[in-house]
């Protein structure tokens, strides 16, 4: 390598990206004004969205927008059309979880079954028919705009009391994140996925109506999207505060500082992830990750991970952080056909957890110790839970030093939790709701109740068999090195026959180039020590990936090559179906 090549490496190292925005030559629109211009008298414009939406301030924007071109507006509220509350209670209900207050089987329910009628939009020949709120695109109409506000509004806001679920009105209570979760979002979701290809505007409203919320017009949204399908692409990271958080996030990557801790951070869950579009300086919209999944399955996941998985990107990556915080639970998650009958999944919680930040002093609980009194564990649980009685898991639950770079698997039904003063990088299945505690440390939420602890679901899924010496035999497993090159190599570092992923780790040298190919089915990448890498594909595309960051690699891209930045070797770990 020339010196000048070396040089202009070393200096593409840049520091965490909180907002990772891709340019796109579509142009993105700002405010009403411009997004009503192309409407004209006689038509019935449909505004659909999800539930959390600011439905007021949405019509309120549009009506004006119109009103200064002189153009009367007709308001349809689909909110009014909704089925009294306690027939959606008994639509959602579910036997099978009836009585759970955390959680409950993923809806199969449809949008259209929470109405007791759809309304009759009826064209106006001198002005607009403005049919709006969650819904809207089951009514009649000429002209169909999405209005979106990503998932961690709504939660924010159920969370603090005051948000409502979809379909409740005022004065019925608080909402749940447990109907949030599982009926709200996977009724929204696919009614979203089934409409994508006719939205004729996207509008982002994270921005209030006096700030100009961004949209962009449907056939750009998926011109952009089909571009994305077969080019590397960066999720929008957000960081969430729980009561056991730490503080790495905030101050090695500059997030969320005002907030109490960065426990949770989501740098790639399908379900919630957004992509932001446009003009990092300018205007620019985010679109759920789940949205390009639904418009091009086989470019992203490769075509027998679609066939295997259908539209769910079977994947996901995230940080726990307990630098300066406390130890997470001891739990674990359910197995296959607990998953499938009882939660409604069908996959299941399979986990690893990659230190990104530990050391011998620390701990990560993991597996049963030999001949562990399960009664005895139990009875113990039980007694914290309902008589507040602390105890000590390490009894019956062992504990690894949290070593750098050491990666500990987690079939479905081990229990397992990270220990304080670590950072784990969480490469997982999707499904990411369903952490069943044996025991959580007595620990209080925001309002000073102890925090939900799951024992019954808990020991239905426990897995005795994960005990032992068996644990450290199968569970930590060591480096294998798969190939090699002039200054890298490529170790499986995780995989185990039940676990459908598998996860790699590269090293390289500060100027070596390595080759690698998707063969055919989706990589998922994080730089977990060193400046970062530079990542060409066949293609033409080029993607700087810093420290801590992570990036998917659509099953189209094929070949591509992956160089180290920076004077320090790099580490990156790759996670793909098998």
């Amino acid at each position: 390598m020339v010196l000048e090549e070396r040089l202009s490496l070393m200096s593409s190292v840049r520091g965490y990206e909180a907002e990772p925005c891709h340019e796109i030559s579509a142009v993105v629109g700002s405010g009403y004004p411009g997004a009503v211009a192309r409407l004209g008298p006689g038509l019935v414009l449909a505004v659909d969205g999800p539930a959390a939406v600011d439905w007021a301030e949405v019509a309120g924007g549009i009506c004006e927008a119109l009103a200064a071109r002189e153009l009367a507006a007709k308001q349809v509220d689909m909110r009014e059309h909704f089925a009294a509350w306690p027939e959606i209670l008994a639509l959602t209900a579910s036997s099978v979880l009836a009585d759970d207050p955390d959680f409950a089987p993923l809806s199969q329910t449809s949008l259209a079954d929470f109405f007791v009628g759809l309304p009759e939009s009826g064209a106006d020949a001198d002005g607009v028919t403005v049919v709006f709120g969650p819904g809207a695109a089951l009514v009649a109409h000429d002209t169909l705009w999405y209005a979106d506000l990503p998932k961690r509004y709504a939660e924010a806001e159920i969370t603090t009391g005051s948000g409502r679920n979809l379909g409740q009105p005022v004065g019925t209570g608080a909402g749940t994140t447990r109907r949030l979760f599982y009926i709200d979002w996977p009724v929204l979701d696919r009614h979203r996925d089934a409409v994508i290809a006719d939205i004729d505007l996207w509008l982002d409203t994270q921005e209030p109506q006096s700030q100009a919320p961004s949209w962009l017009e449907g056939p750009a949204l998926r011109e952009v999207l089909a571009g994305l399908a077969v080019s590397p692409f960066r999720t929008r990271p957000t960081f969430n505060t729980t009561s056991w958080g730490g503080h790495w996030a905030q101050d090695q990557l500059g997030f969320n500082r005002e907030a109490a801790n960065t426990a949770l951070g989501y740098e790639l869950i399908a379900p919630e992830s957004g992509i932001l579009l446009g003009d990092s300086m300018g205007a620019r919209v985010e679109v759920p990750f789940q949205v390009l999944i639904a418009a091009h399955p086989e470019d992203v996941l490769g075509e027998e991970v679609h066939a295997t998985f259908g539209t769910s990107f079977p994947v996901r990556f995230d940080y726990l952080d307990t630098v300066g915080g406390g130890s997470l639970s001891v739990h674990c998650h359910p197995q296959s056909d607990y998953m499938r009958q009882v939660f409604g999944w069908p996959y299941t919680q399979h986990e690893t957890y990659y230190m990104m930040v530990g050391g011998a002093e620390n701990r990560v609980f993991l597996g049963l110790h030999q001949g562990a009194d399960l009664e005895a564990f139990r009875g113990e649980a039980d007694r914290a839970v309902h008589e507040g009685v602390a105890f000590d898991v390490g009894r019956y639950v062992q504990t690894f030093p949290a070593d750098q770079h050491q990666l500990f698997l987690i079939p479905a039904g081990t229990p397992h939790g990270s220990g304080k003063g670590n950072v784990v990088l969480e490469i997982s299945a999707t499904p990411y709701l369903y952490s069943l505690r044996f025991y959580d440390w007595l620990r209080k939420d925001r309002e000073g109740r102890q925090r939900p602890v799951h024992v019954g679901h808990a020991f239905e899924n426990l897995d005795p068999g994960r005990s032992g010496q068996a644990v450290a035999r199968d569970l930590v497993q060591q480096p294998r090195t798969l190939r090699s090159g002039e200054g890298w190599r490529e170790d499986l570092i995780g995989r185990l026959p039940e676990m459908f992923f598998e996860v790699r780790r590269i090293e390289l040298d500060p100027d070596a180039t390595a080759e690698d190919s998707t063969d055919h089915r989706f990589h998922v990448l994080n730089v977990v020590a060193g400046g970062g890498i530079l990542l060409e594909t066949s293609g033409g595309h080029r993607y700087t990936l810093a420290y801590a960051e992570t990036l998917t690699v659509p099953a189209a891209v094929g070949d591509y090559r992956v160089q180290a930045l920076g004077s320090e070797p790099v580490r990156y770990v790759k996670a793909l179906v098998r």
